[in-house]
């Protein structure tokens, strides 16, 4: 079995830069804030107009539209603001830049790359696939956030990406996305001490807005559990666009949760089928500093992200890969609740997952410590191709590969005994040493692709032939 390892690499840029809120504290509340905005007030308009204009000749150059986001950002502070003080656009883009601030988003790693077939095949040649990767980037502060290149496969396994832009732009929040409080009861109503009649206060479709604007007496005679849960349900489900006309290189999904702010980790996507109709749909791990939880990202076209809660006794630890289409009608996941198995799970709804249950276990020497999913299962005619990962000794990490009954995953009818793909001298080398991790793998006509990240410090390709690998793999 022919492993094709590309000469690709994928590595981090440290100019990358997003701009995000400078946040100084709780405008009205916090000193700095007043203090801030009160030094920018005072300043002579000849001095505002000379400083705003080094600004622009100094970051203009490196944003696509950086007084969009000092505009944006001023708003956030403009209630500390004199009702009677007569602002002229210059001033207010200078106090918007002042709470502004770079974010160099791959300062530290780009990897664990997942695959999707691009939603626009349009002016390909005979034989060729566009697709779509998404990367983890983190930056200062170990911050995780999600990324996109793009590029195209032939049959013979020649990959080719498209240009990276040297922009990058955070995709924003969507202020008119509206709950829909009859959907959040049914999916809470599981949670343990918590009150899903709450939503009630809102009516039955609200928004973020309806939600702050409501006074605390509203909710006072709920318990603390369901006023606590209620913030953090409306705050980790939320919807962010991309900037008109970005290009997909360029787009940067940020953490703009609580849940989240440490980081949106190792996205796996999947192309889900339903009815004739695509929807990309990913899992990701969201962190906040302290825990971990599974959350949903799903788009049709890349450009608009909705990012979603999972309830469930099966919703913890990390590493959930869904299947691309229902089973027996119901909705299928992969996981790894415990740390060291791979489960699989089952559902009537995407965002409930109750029950789980044992794959497979560390079996081979070279992945006794833990296994994992490395991304969605692919479906073949002889079964759901799962490529896994294994952990052996010293934490070398390598990738292998199981295959699973069609009509009831939940056996797995193949397996490969020995690593798919080890980490060579090149990829041994990095971040986190010993490392070769994939986030999901493409088949394309009688090729497999798999991207992978090496050691956490720059992520490529391998290809190889399908029908060799279901050969090779032994019986169960």
């Amino acid at each position: 079995m022919q492993i094709n390892r590309s000469d690709i690499r994928i590595k981090a840029d440290v100019k990358k830069v997003i701009v995000n809120y400078l946040d100084l504290g709780l405008p009205g509340q916090s000193k700095r804030v007043g203090l801030m905005v009160n030094r920018v007030l005072a300043l002579p308009e000849e001095e505002v107009s000379r400083l705003y204009e080094e600004v622009l000749r100094e970051f203009r150059n490196r944003h696509l539209d950086l007084t969009w986001f000092f505009n944006a950002h001023y708003q956030k502070i403009s209630e500390v603001i004199p009702k009677d003080y007569e602002m002229t656009e210059t001033r207010k883009l200078l106090l918007g830049a002042f709470f502004t601030k770079e974010y160099s988003i791959q300062s530290a790693a780009l990897f664990n790359p997942s695959i999707v077939a691009h939603p626009d095949q349009s002016g390909l040649a005979a034989g060729e696939i566009r697709f779509i990767i998404s990367l983890r980037a983190v930056g200062e502060g170990h911050i995780s956030s999600i990324e996109f290149r793009s590029g195209t496969l032939d049959s013979k396994g020649n990959i080719k990406l498209d240009e990276n832009s040297g922009f990058a732009t955070t995709a924003m929040q969507d202020p008119t996305k509206s709950f829909d409080a009859a959907k959040l009861k049914n999916r809470t109503k599981i949670l343990p001490g918590f009150d899903p009649s709450i939503f009630d206060e809102l009516g039955p479709v609200f928004t973020k807005k309806d939600y702050l604007n409501a006074s605390v007496q509203t909710f006072k005679q709920y318990d603390e559990i369901s006023r606590e849960v209620l913030d953090k349900i409306l705050d980790s489900n939320y919807d962010v666009v991309a900037q008109d006309g970005s290009q997909l290189s360029e787009r940067v999904v940020f953490p703009s949760a609580k849940q989240e702010s440490r980081g949106m980790e190792d996205v796996r996507f999947v192309e889900f089928s339903e009815n004739g109709k695509s929807t990309y749909i990913g899992t990701f791990t969201a962190y906040d500093g302290h825990h971990i939880s599974p959350q949903l990202i799903i788009t049709k076209d890349f450009v608009k992200f909705k990012i979603r809660t999972m309830y469930g006794a099966a919703v913890n630890d990390k590493g959930f890969a869904l299947f691309p289409e229902k089973i027996n009608g119901r909705f299928v996941m992969l996981g790894r609740q415990g740390g060291e198995e791979i489960t699989i799970m089952y559902s009537d709804d995407l965002f409930i997952w109750e029950d789980f249950k044992t794959l497979l276990k560390p079996e081979f020497s070279w992945g006794l410590l833990q296994l994992g999913n490395c991304g969605s299962p692919i479906k073949t005619e002889e079964g759901w191709l799962v490529i896994t990962h294994a952990v052996g000794a010293l934490r070398k990490y390598v990738i292998s590969a199981i295959l699973l009954d069609l009509k009831d995953p939940s056996k797995v009818i193949r397996k490969l005994d020995i690593p798919l793909i080890s980490p060579n001298e090149e990829e041994r080398e990095g971040y986190v040493p010993n490392v070769v991790y994939s986030c999901g793998a493409m088949k394309h006509e009688n090729l497999l692709v798999i991207p992978y990240a090496m050691s956490d410090s720059a992520s490529t390709f391998a290809t190889l032939d399908l029908r060799s690998l279901l050969n090779k793999m032994k019986q169960c």
